[in-house]
């Protein structure tokens, strides 16, 4: 392990702002208080600083040199909708929120890293630190994108981190191409005819169509995708009827489709929209699908990802390098940055054994021990993609 010097001297600091920003999560578009804490740090340290991007958003800009290079390093700033049962001293003060993904963290190592590199500025060229809004569910990256993120801040390459507790601490796991899937929602909503549940012969059951459907939709990956192609689709939410003596008129199904090519998102699709059309044929009723493609997949270009082995590789040496982790069908709205940029989305591992507690857990909390790990390869990336 060969974190950088200047991080190992802040991390004590660091650990204080990762235990204060946790102890008081907040939710997407609504991270005023985080984006303020991290808007006086970066200008505490000397960084020229943007605020109101994405509504919550913050970009800290550093220069060194006359180089015309110039990288993004992101991390996001939101929490999650969870009840925190995690018992650490430091746990969320906001009752039905917490930092269950570990952003808290990802802020921490960047803003640990834009300390570092202020001191140093031992670098040739522009580095814009990307503080994000809204990751969980609501696209904050995209947003950014949409309001000018690119125009207002040239670079030539933007490079993300999550932390992975499946891994172990000490570690990296990146791959070009897909990391992580597209994420997709759809509601189907059947219409039949409402009767008497002693009289069925009167009206139309909509649940008929839901127990044919749902079985059917899981046919479009075991029978329409080649085995060598990847897709999720699954059925999460199911609402209809009222009473235990009423066919209700409606059913209502929710669920999430996931996948890494765009090919098979369009089969999938286009296949759940026939199942559905026939299905509710079959029944002789009417069914609408409202299909919403909210994230897209997580593409790593070649050449970023290269740099980012290189960067990880330094601190915590190749053998502690995964570089072709198997994807996984989770999903992150980075990828709306890497559409608009080349890029490379690493995950830094946090493991501290087979007990520890993944993302989206309530007793989930960030590891501590990465911090230093997760700052050394932003400052890493940062000297070499820069050099002076």
């Amino acid at each position: 392990m060969k974190t950088v010097g200047e991080i190992d001297a802040l991390l004590p600091e660091m650990k204080t702002w990762r235990h204060h920003i946790h102890a008081h999560p907040e939710t997407a578009f609504e991270e005023s208080n985080t984006a303020a804490f991290v808007a006086d740090k970066l200008r505490s340290f000397g960084l020229e600083v943007h605020t109101g991007i994405a509504k919550t958003g913050v970009v800290g800009v550093l220069r060194s040199g006359s180089g015309k290079g110039a990288i993004g390093l992101r991390a996001d700033l939101d929490a999650l909708h969870i009840h925190e049962k995690s018992g650490v001293a430091h746990a969320s003060k906001i009752a039905g929120k917490m930092h269950a993904c570990g952003h808290d963290g990802h802020t921490t190592m960047l803003l640990g890293a834009a300390a570092a590199l202020a001191r140093t500025r031992d670098f040739d060229g522009t580095l814009y630190f990307i503080f994000q809004p809204a990751e969980e569910n609501e696209g904050g990256g995209r947003v950014m994108v949409e309001e000018g993120l690119f125009e207002r801040f040239p670079m030539h390459a933007v490079y993300g981190m999550h932390n992975w507790p499946l891994k172990p601490a000490g570690t990296f796991a990146v791959r070009e191409g897909p990391l992580m899937g597209a994420f997709d929602i759809f509601e189907i909503v059947a219409t039949g005819k409402g009767a008497h549940a002693a009289m069925p012969y009167t009206g139309k059951d909509p649940m008929l169509f839901a127990a044919h459907a749902i079985g059917a939709l899981q046919t479009i990956v075991a029978r329409n995708l080649h085995p060598l192609d990847a897709g999720v689709v699954s059925i999460t939410q199911v609402h209809a009827g009222d009473t235990w003596n009423v066919i209700p008129q409606e059913v209502v199904l929710r669920g999430t489709v996931r996948t890494f090519d765009a090919a098979v998102q369009e089969l999938i699709e286009k296949r759940m929209r026939g199942i559905v059309a026939g299905a509710a044929a079959m029944f002789d009723m009417t069914a609408t699908v409202r299909y919403e493609r909210r994230y897209p997949a997580t593409v790593n270009a070649p050449t970023e990802t290269r740099h980012a082995i290189a960067a990880a590789a330094a601190v915590v040496g190749s053998d502690n390098v995964e570089t072709d982790p198997q994807p996984n069908m989770g999903s992150e709205d980075f990828a709306f940055m890497l559409q608009a940029k080349p890029g490379c989305y690493v995950w830094l591992g946090a493991g501290r054994g087979p007990d520890t507690p993944n993302v989206h857990n309530p007793s989930y909390d960030f590891n501590d021990d990465v911090l230093a790990i997760g700052a050394s390869y932003w400052v890493t990336l940062a000297r070499q993609q820069l050099a002076a």
